[in-house]
Protein backbone atom coordinates (compact mmCIF):
# COMPACT_ATOMS: atom_id res chain seq x y z
CA UNK A 1 0.00 0.00 0.00
CA UNK A 2 2.75 2.45 0.97
CA UNK A 3 4.63 1.53 -2.14
CA UNK A 4 1.60 2.36 -4.23
CA UNK A 5 0.98 5.69 -2.83
CA UNK A 6 4.85 6.47 -3.29
CA UNK A 7 3.80 5.69 -7.08
CA UNK A 8 1.28 7.85 -6.95
CA UNK A 9 3.48 10.61 -5.37
CA UNK A 10 6.08 10.27 -7.93
CA UNK A 11 3.98 10.31 -10.95
CA UNK A 12 1.93 13.79 -9.34
CA UNK A 13 5.74 15.40 -9.11
CA UNK A 14 6.67 14.02 -12.76
CA UNK A 15 3.39 15.74 -14.20
CA UNK A 16 4.06 18.71 -11.87
CA UNK A 17 7.45 19.15 -13.69
CA UNK A 18 6.62 17.92 -16.97
CA UNK A 19 3.59 20.80 -16.72
CA UNK A 20 5.85 23.42 -16.13
CA UNK A 21 8.50 22.17 -18.17
CA UNK A 22 5.52 22.68 -21.13
CA UNK A 23 4.28 25.88 -20.02
CA UNK A 24 7.85 27.58 -20.11
CA UNK A 25 7.55 26.50 -23.97
CA UNK A 26 4.02 27.62 -24.77
CA UNK A 27 4.00 30.80 -23.70
CA UNK A 28 6.53 32.23 -25.90
CA UNK A 29 5.09 29.80 -28.76
CA UNK A 30 1.45 30.62 -27.53
CA UNK A 31 2.20 34.36 -28.27
CA UNK A 32 3.69 33.65 -31.58
CA UNK A 33 1.02 32.01 -33.02
CA UNK A 34 -1.35 34.06 -32.07
CA UNK A 35 0.61 36.78 -33.95
CA UNK A 36 0.92 34.60 -36.91
CA UNK A 37 -3.04 34.17 -36.85
CA UNK A 38 -2.85 38.08 -36.90
CA UNK A 39 -4.23 38.32 -33.47
CA UNK A 40 -2.89 40.27 -30.06
CA UNK A 41 -0.38 38.29 -28.59
CA UNK A 42 -2.41 38.08 -25.63
CA UNK A 43 -4.75 35.04 -27.49
CA UNK A 44 -2.29 32.55 -27.71
CA UNK A 45 -1.57 32.80 -23.74
CA UNK A 46 -5.67 32.52 -23.63
CA UNK A 47 -5.49 29.34 -25.60
CA UNK A 48 -3.00 27.75 -23.47
CA UNK A 49 -5.99 28.13 -20.22
CA UNK A 50 -9.12 26.76 -19.90
CA UNK A 51 -9.06 24.44 -23.12
CA UNK A 52 -6.11 22.98 -21.78
CA UNK A 53 -8.65 21.86 -18.97
CA UNK A 54 -11.03 20.92 -21.28
CA UNK A 55 -9.36 18.20 -23.03
CA UNK A 56 -7.93 17.08 -19.68
CA UNK A 57 -11.93 16.48 -18.59
CA UNK A 58 -12.63 13.76 -21.67
CA UNK A 59 -9.55 13.15 -23.50
CA UNK A 60 -7.84 9.92 -23.47
CA UNK A 61 -3.85 10.35 -24.15
CA UNK A 62 -1.96 11.10 -21.22
CA UNK A 63 1.09 12.96 -22.57
CA UNK A 64 -0.96 15.23 -25.66
CA UNK A 65 -0.13 19.01 -25.52
CA UNK A 66 -2.63 20.89 -26.18
CA UNK A 67 -2.52 24.62 -27.38
CA UNK A 68 -1.69 26.95 -30.47
CA UNK A 69 -0.54 25.32 -33.48
CA UNK A 70 1.33 26.83 -36.25
CA UNK A 71 -0.86 25.33 -39.06
CA UNK A 72 -3.77 25.77 -37.11
CA UNK A 73 -2.70 29.51 -36.87
CA UNK A 74 -1.77 30.42 -40.71
CA UNK A 75 -5.45 28.72 -41.48
CA UNK A 76 -7.31 31.16 -38.63
CA UNK A 77 -5.38 33.88 -40.69
CA UNK A 78 -6.21 32.57 -43.99
CA UNK A 79 -9.60 31.75 -43.57
CA UNK A 80 -10.32 35.32 -42.02
CA UNK A 81 -8.49 36.66 -45.34
CA UNK A 82 -10.88 35.11 -47.21
CA UNK A 83 -13.99 36.02 -44.98
CA UNK A 84 -13.24 39.57 -45.39
CA UNK A 85 -13.02 39.16 -49.02
CA UNK A 86 -10.41 42.24 -49.44
CA UNK A 87 -11.96 44.17 -47.12
CA UNK A 88 -10.39 46.05 -44.44
CA UNK A 89 -11.19 44.44 -40.63
CA UNK A 90 -11.11 46.70 -37.23
CA UNK A 91 -9.27 44.62 -34.96
CA UNK A 92 -12.18 43.61 -33.42
CA UNK A 93 -13.94 42.22 -36.34
CA UNK A 94 -10.67 40.15 -37.19
CA UNK A 95 -11.46 38.67 -33.57
CA UNK A 96 -15.00 37.99 -34.23
CA UNK A 97 -14.00 35.95 -37.46
CA UNK A 98 -11.54 34.06 -35.74
CA UNK A 99 -13.49 32.96 -32.71
CA UNK A 100 -16.19 32.51 -34.90
CA UNK A 101 -13.89 29.64 -37.06
CA UNK A 102 -12.80 28.22 -33.67
CA UNK A 103 -16.68 27.51 -33.00
CA UNK A 104 -17.49 26.11 -36.23
CA UNK A 105 -13.99 23.99 -36.17
CA UNK A 106 -15.01 22.67 -32.32
CA UNK A 107 -18.62 22.10 -33.98
CA UNK A 108 -17.29 20.06 -36.89
CA UNK A 109 -14.77 17.68 -34.81
CA UNK A 110 -17.75 16.81 -32.51
CA UNK A 111 -20.25 16.39 -34.80
CA UNK A 112 -17.95 14.37 -37.55
CA UNK A 113 -17.45 12.26 -33.21
CA UNK A 114 -21.02 11.72 -33.12
CA UNK A 115 -21.41 10.50 -36.32
CA UNK A 116 -17.90 7.82 -36.19
CA UNK A 117 -16.67 10.12 -39.41
CA UNK A 118 -13.16 10.31 -38.10
CA UNK A 119 -12.02 8.13 -40.55
CA UNK A 120 -11.87 11.13 -42.75
CA UNK A 121 -8.75 12.35 -42.08
CA UNK A 122 -7.64 9.25 -43.99
CA UNK A 123 -8.40 11.38 -46.67
CA UNK A 124 -5.49 13.06 -46.09
CA UNK A 125 -3.06 11.05 -47.14
CA UNK A 126 1.12 11.38 -45.83
CA UNK A 127 2.20 12.63 -49.07
CA UNK A 128 -0.21 15.03 -49.06
CA UNK A 129 0.22 16.29 -45.78
CA UNK A 130 3.78 16.49 -46.32
CA UNK A 131 3.67 18.31 -49.36
CA UNK A 132 1.10 20.64 -47.32
CA UNK A 133 3.10 21.39 -44.63
CA UNK A 134 6.31 22.32 -46.02
CA UNK A 135 4.74 24.94 -48.15
CA UNK A 136 2.59 25.76 -45.32
CA UNK A 137 6.49 26.00 -43.62
CA UNK A 138 7.04 28.55 -46.25
CA UNK A 139 4.12 30.78 -46.15
CA UNK A 140 4.44 31.45 -42.69
CA UNK A 141 7.70 31.80 -42.70
CA UNK A 142 6.89 34.31 -45.46
CA UNK A 143 4.58 36.02 -43.72
CA UNK A 144 7.36 36.53 -40.71
CA UNK A 145 9.57 38.93 -42.99
CA UNK A 146 7.93 42.07 -42.40
CA UNK A 147 8.68 41.04 -38.44
CA UNK A 148 12.48 40.15 -39.10
CA UNK A 149 12.91 43.03 -41.47
CA UNK A 150 11.18 46.20 -39.94
CA UNK A 151 9.06 46.84 -42.43
CA UNK A 152 4.80 46.31 -43.53
CA UNK A 153 4.09 44.61 -47.03
CA UNK A 154 1.31 45.25 -48.36
CA UNK A 155 -1.35 43.24 -50.75
CA UNK A 156 0.98 40.75 -50.40
CA UNK A 157 -0.57 37.28 -51.11
CA UNK A 158 1.27 33.79 -51.80
CA UNK A 159 4.69 33.53 -50.09
CA UNK A 160 6.85 33.85 -53.78
CA UNK A 161 4.73 37.17 -53.32
CA UNK A 162 5.56 38.25 -50.34
CA UNK A 163 9.31 37.47 -50.55
CA UNK A 164 9.70 39.65 -53.67
CA UNK A 165 7.86 42.35 -51.44
CA UNK A 166 10.50 42.03 -49.32
CA UNK A 167 13.42 42.04 -51.75
CA UNK A 168 12.06 45.33 -53.84
CA UNK A 169 11.48 46.94 -50.66
CA UNK A 170 15.04 45.65 -49.19
CA UNK A 171 16.01 49.55 -48.70
CA UNK A 172 13.29 49.70 -45.70
CA UNK A 173 14.72 47.25 -43.45
CA UNK A 174 14.80 48.50 -39.95
CA UNK A 175 18.45 47.24 -39.61
CA UNK A 176 18.46 47.01 -35.82
CA UNK A 177 15.25 45.22 -35.71
CA UNK A 178 16.84 42.42 -38.29
CA UNK A 179 19.74 42.41 -36.00
CA UNK A 180 17.31 41.43 -32.89
CA UNK A 181 15.73 38.92 -35.00
CA UNK A 182 18.86 37.22 -36.23
CA UNK A 183 20.67 37.19 -33.41
CA UNK A 184 17.27 35.80 -31.50
CA UNK A 185 17.38 32.89 -34.49
CA UNK A 186 21.10 32.07 -34.00
CA UNK A 187 20.09 31.70 -30.38
CA UNK A 188 17.42 29.37 -30.24
CA UNK A 189 18.91 27.31 -32.69
CA UNK A 190 22.22 27.18 -30.60
CA UNK A 191 20.46 26.32 -27.67
CA UNK A 192 18.33 23.67 -29.59
CA UNK A 193 21.88 22.17 -30.07
CA UNK A 194 24.44 22.74 -27.76
CA UNK A 195 21.77 22.68 -24.54
CA UNK A 196 18.68 20.82 -25.95
CA UNK A 197 16.65 20.41 -21.99
CA UNK A 198 17.21 24.17 -21.59
CA UNK A 199 14.03 25.78 -22.63
CA UNK A 200 15.99 28.42 -25.10
CA UNK A 201 12.91 30.16 -26.48
CA UNK A 202 12.19 31.16 -22.98
CA UNK A 203 15.57 32.42 -22.17
CA UNK A 204 15.42 34.39 -26.11
CA UNK A 205 12.52 36.55 -24.73
CA UNK A 206 13.48 37.25 -21.34
CA UNK A 207 16.92 38.17 -22.76
CA UNK A 208 14.86 40.78 -25.28
CA UNK A 209 12.39 41.95 -22.76
CA UNK A 210 15.73 43.17 -20.57
CA UNK A 211 17.53 44.41 -23.42
CA UNK A 212 14.39 46.12 -24.72
CA UNK A 213 13.56 47.52 -21.43
CA UNK A 214 17.22 48.61 -20.42
CA UNK A 215 17.78 49.90 -24.61
CA UNK A 216 14.64 51.26 -24.98
CA UNK A 217 14.26 49.30 -28.22
CA UNK A 218 10.81 50.99 -29.06
CA UNK A 219 12.88 54.30 -29.20
CA UNK A 220 14.80 53.72 -31.81
CA UNK A 221 12.19 52.13 -34.74
CA UNK A 222 12.38 48.22 -32.44
CA UNK A 223 8.16 47.00 -33.05
CA UNK A 224 7.44 45.80 -29.22
CA UNK A 225 4.11 44.37 -28.18
CA UNK A 226 3.00 47.02 -26.07
CA UNK A 227 0.56 46.79 -23.29
CA UNK A 228 -0.15 43.64 -22.92
CA UNK A 229 -3.54 43.26 -20.54
CA UNK A 230 -3.75 41.14 -17.41
CA UNK A 231 -5.90 39.05 -16.10
CA UNK A 232 -7.65 35.66 -16.76
CA UNK A 233 -10.48 35.93 -19.74
CA UNK A 234 -13.89 35.56 -19.17
CA UNK A 235 -16.75 33.27 -20.63
CA UNK A 236 -18.80 35.27 -23.51
CA UNK A 237 -21.00 33.86 -26.16
CA UNK A 238 -19.78 35.51 -29.30
CA UNK A 239 -21.94 38.25 -30.56
CA UNK A 240 -21.66 37.71 -34.03
CA UNK A 241 -22.46 33.41 -33.67
CA UNK A 242 -25.19 32.57 -35.70
CA UNK A 243 -26.46 29.71 -37.50
CA UNK A 244 -26.01 31.73 -41.02
CA UNK A 245 -22.47 32.91 -40.04
CA UNK A 246 -21.58 29.42 -39.15
CA UNK A 247 -22.43 27.75 -42.42
CA UNK A 248 -20.07 30.87 -43.98
CA UNK A 249 -17.38 29.77 -41.90
CA UNK A 250 -18.20 25.91 -42.21
CA UNK A 251 -15.33 25.11 -45.09
CA UNK A 252 -12.65 26.83 -43.34
CA UNK A 253 -13.68 25.57 -40.14
CA UNK A 254 -14.08 21.74 -41.21
CA UNK A 255 -10.33 22.32 -42.78
CA UNK A 256 -9.24 23.64 -39.62
CA UNK A 257 -10.58 20.66 -37.38
CA UNK A 258 -9.10 17.66 -40.32
CA UNK A 259 -5.82 19.41 -40.46
CA UNK A 260 -5.63 20.51 -35.93
CA UNK A 261 -7.02 16.63 -35.62
CA UNK A 262 -4.88 14.53 -37.71
CA UNK A 263 -1.46 16.10 -36.36
CA UNK A 264 -3.09 15.60 -32.68
CA UNK A 265 -3.82 12.03 -33.25
CA UNK A 266 -0.55 11.62 -34.81
CA UNK A 267 1.34 12.32 -31.83
CA UNK A 268 -0.85 11.02 -29.53
CA UNK A 269 -0.53 7.63 -31.40
CA UNK A 270 2.99 7.40 -30.81
CA UNK A 271 3.02 8.01 -27.27
CA UNK A 272 0.49 5.43 -26.30
CA UNK A 273 2.22 3.10 -28.21
CA UNK A 274 5.18 4.45 -26.13
CA UNK A 275 3.64 3.98 -22.99
CA UNK A 276 1.26 1.24 -23.53
CA UNK A 277 -2.18 2.25 -23.37
CA UNK A 278 -5.11 2.53 -25.89
CA UNK A 279 -6.38 5.81 -26.94
CA UNK A 280 -9.88 6.07 -28.39
CA UNK A 281 -9.97 8.47 -31.66
CA UNK A 282 -13.75 9.10 -31.51
CA UNK A 283 -13.25 10.66 -27.61
CA UNK A 284 -9.65 12.41 -29.39
CA UNK A 285 -12.01 13.87 -31.60
CA UNK A 286 -14.79 15.04 -29.26
CA UNK A 287 -12.38 15.98 -26.76
CA UNK A 288 -10.51 18.12 -29.13
CA UNK A 289 -13.93 19.66 -30.29
CA UNK A 290 -14.83 20.56 -26.83
CA UNK A 291 -11.61 22.53 -25.86
CA UNK A 292 -11.81 24.42 -29.38
CA UNK A 293 -15.38 25.15 -28.08
CA UNK A 294 -13.94 26.37 -24.82
CA UNK A 295 -11.28 28.25 -26.26
CA UNK A 296 -13.87 30.19 -28.36
CA UNK A 297 -15.91 30.76 -24.83
CA UNK A 298 -13.13 32.34 -23.33
CA UNK A 299 -12.90 34.75 -26.92
CA UNK A 300 -10.00 33.28 -28.09
CA UNK A 301 -8.92 30.70 -31.34
CA UNK A 302 -8.25 27.24 -32.35
CA UNK A 303 -6.13 24.48 -30.46
CA UNK A 304 -4.86 21.78 -31.19
CA UNK A 305 -2.03 18.83 -30.09
CA UNK A 306 1.01 20.09 -31.04
CA UNK A 307 3.64 17.75 -31.94
CA UNK A 308 6.94 19.37 -30.50
CA UNK A 309 5.56 20.54 -27.22
CA UNK A 310 3.83 17.07 -26.76
CA UNK A 311 7.43 15.53 -27.12
CA UNK A 312 8.49 17.68 -24.76
CA UNK A 313 6.40 17.23 -22.18
CA UNK A 314 6.62 13.07 -22.81
CA UNK A 315 10.41 13.26 -22.37
CA UNK A 316 9.96 15.60 -19.09
CA UNK A 317 8.24 12.78 -17.51
CA UNK A 318 4.53 13.06 -17.80
CA UNK A 319 2.41 10.11 -16.88
CA UNK A 320 -1.00 11.90 -17.00
CA UNK A 321 -3.18 14.01 -17.76
CA UNK A 322 -2.46 16.33 -15.06
CA UNK A 323 0.59 17.59 -16.44
CA UNK A 324 -1.80 19.59 -19.20
CA UNK A 325 -3.61 21.04 -16.15
CA UNK A 326 -0.44 22.30 -14.32
CA UNK A 327 0.31 23.36 -17.69
CA UNK A 328 -2.67 25.33 -17.83
CA UNK A 329 -1.82 26.87 -14.40
CA UNK A 330 1.19 28.48 -15.18
CA UNK A 331 -0.09 30.08 -17.60
CA UNK A 332 -2.89 31.79 -15.58
CA UNK A 333 -0.52 32.82 -13.28
CA UNK A 334 1.78 34.48 -16.36
CA UNK A 335 -1.40 36.11 -17.02
CA UNK A 336 -2.62 37.67 -13.55
CA UNK A 337 1.27 38.71 -12.28
CA UNK A 338 3.65 38.64 -15.56
CA UNK A 339 2.11 40.18 -18.20
CA UNK A 340 3.53 43.55 -17.53
CA UNK A 341 7.30 42.97 -18.79
CA UNK A 342 5.92 41.52 -22.03
CA UNK A 343 4.87 45.11 -23.58
CA UNK A 344 8.82 45.35 -24.13
CA UNK A 345 9.25 42.43 -26.09
CA UNK A 346 10.24 42.83 -29.69
CA UNK A 347 7.97 41.62 -32.30
CA UNK A 348 11.09 39.93 -34.68
CA UNK A 349 11.77 37.63 -31.28
CA UNK A 350 8.69 35.83 -31.72
CA UNK A 351 9.16 35.87 -35.17
CA UNK A 352 12.52 34.13 -34.69
CA UNK A 353 10.70 31.61 -32.24
CA UNK A 354 7.88 30.60 -35.73
CA UNK A 355 10.43 30.65 -38.32
CA UNK A 356 12.75 27.85 -35.82
CA UNK A 357 9.56 26.36 -35.41
CA UNK A 358 8.49 25.77 -38.80
CA UNK A 359 11.63 24.52 -40.22
CA UNK A 360 10.91 21.06 -38.67
CA UNK A 361 7.69 21.05 -41.20
CA UNK A 362 9.86 20.67 -43.98
CA UNK A 363 10.68 16.84 -43.95
CA UNK A 364 13.58 16.43 -46.96
CA UNK A 365 14.31 13.28 -45.51
CA UNK A 366 10.54 11.88 -46.75
CA UNK A 367 11.15 13.48 -50.13
CA UNK A 368 13.77 11.48 -49.81
CA UNK A 369 12.67 8.28 -49.05
CA UNK A 370 9.51 8.46 -51.69
CA UNK A 371 12.19 9.53 -54.15
CA UNK A 372 13.86 6.65 -53.76
CA UNK A 373 10.81 4.50 -53.02
CA UNK A 374 8.01 5.46 -54.68
CA UNK A 375 7.56 8.20 -56.99
CA UNK A 376 3.87 8.59 -57.65
CA UNK A 377 3.56 9.41 -53.67
CA UNK A 378 6.05 12.07 -54.26
CA UNK A 379 4.41 13.16 -57.34
CA UNK A 380 1.31 14.12 -55.10
CA UNK A 381 3.27 15.55 -52.73
CA UNK A 382 4.74 18.10 -55.33
CA UNK A 383 1.07 18.56 -56.69
CA UNK A 384 -0.15 19.45 -53.03
CA UNK A 385 3.21 21.59 -52.26
CA UNK A 386 3.06 23.78 -55.19
CA UNK A 387 -1.22 24.07 -55.40
CA UNK A 388 -0.52 25.17 -51.80
CA UNK A 389 2.37 27.60 -52.22
CA UNK A 390 0.96 29.31 -55.60
CA UNK A 391 -2.83 29.25 -54.63
CA UNK A 392 -3.49 28.67 -51.10
CA UNK A 393 -4.19 26.60 -47.77
CA UNK A 394 -7.72 25.39 -48.78
CA UNK A 395 -6.53 25.30 -52.56
CA UNK A 396 -3.58 23.56 -51.98
CA UNK A 397 -5.12 20.69 -49.60
CA UNK A 398 -8.27 20.31 -51.70
CA UNK A 399 -5.51 20.15 -54.79
CA UNK A 400 -4.03 17.32 -52.77
CA UNK A 401 -7.21 15.36 -51.78
CA UNK A 402 -8.50 15.38 -55.16
CA UNK A 403 -5.25 14.62 -56.48
CA UNK A 404 -5.01 11.36 -53.95
CA UNK A 405 -8.69 10.17 -55.10
CA UNK A 406 -8.40 10.29 -58.63
CA UNK A 407 -4.60 8.77 -58.49
CA UNK A 408 -6.46 5.80 -56.37
CA UNK A 409 -9.32 5.32 -59.36
CA UNK A 410 -6.41 5.43 -61.94
CA UNK A 411 -4.56 2.83 -59.92
CA UNK A 412 -7.52 0.82 -59.07
CA UNK A 413 -8.32 0.80 -62.85
CA UNK A 414 -5.38 -0.40 -63.78
CA UNK A 415 -4.00 -2.43 -61.46
CA UNK A 416 -0.49 -4.78 -61.46
CA UNK A 417 -1.00 -7.58 -63.46
CA UNK A 418 1.79 -9.78 -63.02
CA UNK A 419 3.08 -12.88 -64.96
CA UNK A 420 4.32 -15.67 -62.96
CA UNK A 421 6.82 -18.17 -63.51
CA UNK A 422 7.62 -21.27 -61.10
CA UNK A 423 11.09 -21.41 -59.05
CA UNK A 424 13.34 -24.22 -59.95
CA UNK A 425 12.50 -26.99 -57.99
CA UNK A 426 9.08 -26.01 -56.08
CA UNK A 427 5.72 -25.48 -56.31
CA UNK A 428 6.11 -21.40 -55.83
CA UNK A 429 5.46 -19.56 -57.93
CA UNK A 430 6.66 -15.51 -58.30
CA UNK A 431 6.60 -12.90 -60.63
CA UNK A 432 9.30 -13.33 -63.14
CA UNK A 433 10.66 -9.17 -63.77
CA UNK A 434 11.56 -9.73 -59.86
CA UNK A 435 12.74 -13.25 -59.90
CA UNK A 436 15.30 -14.04 -63.24
CA UNK A 437 15.48 -17.50 -62.21
CA UNK A 438 11.65 -18.72 -62.54
CA UNK A 439 10.78 -21.22 -65.08
CA UNK A 440 7.81 -20.42 -67.48
CA UNK A 441 6.02 -22.69 -69.65
CA UNK A 442 5.85 -22.68 -73.74
CA UNK A 443 2.30 -21.74 -75.14
CA UNK A 444 1.14 -20.94 -71.33
CA UNK A 445 1.04 -17.72 -69.56
CA UNK A 446 0.39 -17.72 -65.48
CA UNK A 447 -1.11 -14.11 -64.63
CA UNK A 448 -1.75 -12.27 -60.97
CA UNK A 449 -3.92 -9.63 -60.70
CA UNK A 450 -3.56 -7.43 -57.71
CA UNK A 451 -7.32 -5.82 -57.05
CA UNK A 452 -10.23 -6.59 -56.36
CA UNK A 453 -12.11 -7.36 -59.95
CA UNK A 454 -15.02 -4.71 -60.48
CA UNK A 455 -16.66 -2.85 -62.96
CA UNK A 456 -13.24 0.25 -62.52
CA UNK A 457 -11.34 -2.24 -64.21
CA UNK A 458 -12.86 -5.05 -66.24
CA UNK A 459 -11.71 -3.41 -69.44
CA UNK A 460 -8.28 -3.57 -68.33
CA UNK A 461 -8.13 -7.20 -67.29
CA UNK A 462 -9.85 -8.23 -70.86
CA UNK A 463 -7.41 -6.01 -72.54
CA UNK A 464 -3.89 -7.43 -71.09
CA UNK A 465 -5.37 -10.62 -71.36
CA UNK A 466 -6.34 -10.11 -75.50
CA UNK A 467 -3.17 -8.26 -76.20
CA UNK A 468 -1.31 -11.54 -74.56
CA UNK A 469 -3.22 -13.68 -76.63
CA UNK A 470 -2.51 -11.71 -79.84
CA UNK A 471 1.08 -11.84 -79.27
CA UNK A 472 1.12 -15.43 -78.07
CA UNK A 473 -0.61 -17.36 -81.43
CA UNK A 474 0.07 -20.46 -80.08
CA UNK A 475 -1.02 -20.16 -76.76
CA UNK A 476 -3.26 -23.06 -75.69
CA UNK A 477 -4.13 -21.88 -71.95
CA UNK A 478 -3.82 -18.74 -69.02
CA UNK A 479 -3.84 -20.12 -65.53
CA UNK A 480 -4.95 -16.98 -63.57
CA UNK A 481 -3.79 -16.49 -60.18
CA UNK A 482 -7.26 -15.27 -58.49
CA UNK A 483 -5.59 -14.80 -54.82
CA UNK A 484 -5.60 -11.12 -54.79
CA UNK A 485 -8.98 -11.20 -55.62
CA UNK A 486 -11.14 -10.22 -53.15
CA UNK A 487 -14.70 -9.54 -54.33
CA UNK A 488 -16.63 -9.62 -57.79
CA UNK A 489 -19.36 -7.47 -58.46
CA UNK A 490 -22.40 -8.36 -61.45
CA UNK A 491 -19.89 -6.25 -64.24
CA UNK A 492 -17.12 -8.49 -63.27
CA UNK A 493 -19.13 -11.68 -63.43
CA UNK A 494 -20.26 -10.91 -66.71
CA UNK A 495 -16.79 -9.99 -68.40
CA UNK A 496 -15.28 -13.54 -66.36
CA UNK A 497 -17.58 -15.23 -68.84
CA UNK A 498 -17.12 -13.22 -71.71
CA UNK A 499 -13.21 -13.90 -71.36
CA UNK A 500 -13.70 -17.22 -70.85
CA UNK A 501 -15.80 -18.04 -73.70
CA UNK A 502 -14.21 -15.69 -76.19
CA UNK A 503 -10.54 -17.53 -75.36
CA UNK A 504 -12.51 -21.06 -76.25
CA UNK A 505 -13.42 -19.88 -79.40
CA UNK A 506 -9.89 -18.79 -79.89
CA UNK A 507 -8.55 -22.18 -78.48
CA UNK A 508 -7.39 -21.13 -74.98
CA UNK A 509 -8.37 -22.17 -72.25
CA UNK A 510 -9.45 -20.11 -68.81
CA UNK A 511 -7.63 -22.19 -65.74
CA UNK A 512 -8.14 -20.27 -62.04
CA UNK A 513 -6.43 -21.03 -58.93
CA UNK A 514 -6.47 -19.50 -55.53
CA UNK A 515 -10.20 -18.47 -55.51
CA UNK A 516 -11.68 -17.08 -52.48
CA UNK A 517 -14.95 -18.27 -50.87
CA UNK A 518 -16.63 -15.36 -51.36
CA UNK A 519 -15.43 -14.91 -54.84
CA UNK A 520 -16.26 -18.54 -55.74
CA UNK A 521 -20.28 -18.29 -53.69
CA UNK A 522 -20.49 -15.32 -56.09
CA UNK A 523 -19.00 -17.12 -59.66
CA UNK A 524 -21.54 -20.19 -58.57
CA UNK A 525 -24.50 -17.97 -58.12
CA UNK A 526 -23.73 -16.61 -61.71
CA UNK A 527 -23.06 -20.34 -63.50
CA UNK A 528 -19.72 -19.20 -64.31
CA UNK A 529 -18.21 -22.18 -62.44
CA UNK A 530 -20.23 -24.02 -65.52
CA UNK A 531 -19.31 -22.24 -68.09
CA UNK A 532 -15.53 -22.52 -66.99
CA UNK A 533 -16.52 -26.43 -66.56
CA UNK A 534 -14.13 -29.32 -64.36
CA UNK A 535 -11.20 -29.30 -64.12
CA UNK A 536 -10.66 -25.26 -64.52
CA UNK A 537 -10.71 -24.30 -60.87
CA UNK A 538 -7.94 -25.38 -58.26
CA UNK A 539 -6.90 -24.19 -55.08
CA UNK A 540 -2.99 -24.13 -55.70
CA UNK A 541 -1.26 -22.56 -58.55
CA UNK A 542 0.61 -25.53 -59.29
CA UNK A 543 -2.33 -27.40 -59.71
CA UNK A 544 -3.56 -25.41 -62.26
CA UNK A 545 -0.98 -25.54 -64.12
CA UNK A 546 -0.48 -28.80 -64.14
CA UNK A 547 -4.09 -29.19 -65.39
CA UNK A 548 -2.76 -26.35 -68.71
CA UNK A 549 -0.37 -28.98 -69.66
CA UNK A 550 -2.10 -31.99 -69.49
CA UNK A 551 -4.79 -29.68 -71.95
CA UNK A 552 -1.47 -28.70 -73.75
CA UNK A 553 -0.67 -32.21 -74.31
CA UNK A 554 -4.26 -32.98 -75.31
CA UNK A 555 -4.09 -30.11 -77.68
CA UNK A 556 -0.37 -31.51 -79.35
CA UNK A 557 -2.37 -34.98 -79.68
CA UNK A 558 -5.15 -33.32 -81.37
CA UNK A 559 -8.06 -34.48 -78.81
CA UNK A 560 -10.92 -31.79 -79.43
CA UNK A 561 -11.72 -29.31 -76.37
CA UNK A 562 -15.42 -30.90 -75.78
CA UNK A 563 -13.53 -35.01 -76.13
CA UNK A 564 -11.14 -34.13 -72.94
CA UNK A 565 -11.14 -34.67 -69.68
CA UNK A 566 -10.32 -32.17 -67.69
CA UNK A 567 -10.79 -34.51 -64.28
CA UNK A 568 -12.54 -32.68 -61.10
CA UNK A 569 -11.86 -29.36 -60.04
CA UNK A 570 -10.10 -28.45 -56.34
CA UNK A 571 -12.30 -25.61 -55.39
CA UNK A 572 -12.02 -26.02 -51.41
CA UNK A 573 -10.84 -22.41 -50.57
Amino acid sequence: MAEQSNQTVNAWQDDAFAGLTTAVMIVPQGMAYALLAGLPPILGLYASTFPLIAYALVGTSRQLAIGPVALASLLIATGVQEMANGAVLTDAQYLGYAVLITVAAGLCQIGLAALQLGNLVNLLSHPVVSGFTAAAALIIGASQLQHLFGFKIDNAGSAPETLYQVIIGIEKTHILTLIIGVFAVVMIVGFKRVKPKWPGALITVVSGILASYFFDFSAVGVSTLGTVPSGLPTPEIPSNLSVESLTIVAPIGLTIALIAFMESISAAKVYARANRYEISPGRELFAQGFANLTSALFGSYVVGGALSRTAVNAASGAKTKLAGVVTAAVVCIVLTTLTAPFAFLPKPILAAIILVAVTGLIDIAEMKHLWAMKRDDLALLALTFFATLFGSVVIGLLTGVLGSLLWLVFTTTRPNIAILGRLPGSRSYRCVDHFEETETFDRIVILRMDAQFFFGNVSYLKDTIYKIVDSNPKLVAIVLDASSINALDSTAVDTYEEIVLELRVKGVELVISHVKGSVLRVMKAAGLTETLGDGHIFYEVDDAVQAALRHREAVDKGIPVEDEDFGPSDMID
